[in-house]
């Protein structure tokens, strides 16, 4: 390995906004995450929604209120009437 040419590695305490906190080595002193291994739905085996600036609410409304484009059935396309051919000489 070459000197100089590499990061300086930190022991890092990496704190989780469900409470939970670890060590690891990083490249950073400190680490903050929103997720991770005791909250996280697939470790824990619960489902948890994670709503930011009322996400699912808003998905939520579109389908309920039928406006969204891959919903709604298209509307039947009526044939044109063509003028009938006038004799003209």
């Amino acid at each position: 390995m070459k000197d100089g040419i590499h990061p300086t590695y930190f022991v890092t305490e990496v704190s989780c906004s469900c409470g939970n906190k670890f060590t690891t080595r990083c490249t950073k002193k400190e680490l903050r995450v929103d997720i991770c291994s005791a909250c996280h739905p697939f470790f824990t085996g619960k489902l948890k929604y994670i709503d930011t600036a009322g996400r699912i609410e808003k998905f939520q409304n579109k389908f309920a209120a039928g406006t969204y484009n891959s919903v709604q059935k298209p509307a039947e396309k009526t044939k044109k009437k063509l003028p009938a051919p006038t004799a003209e000489t």
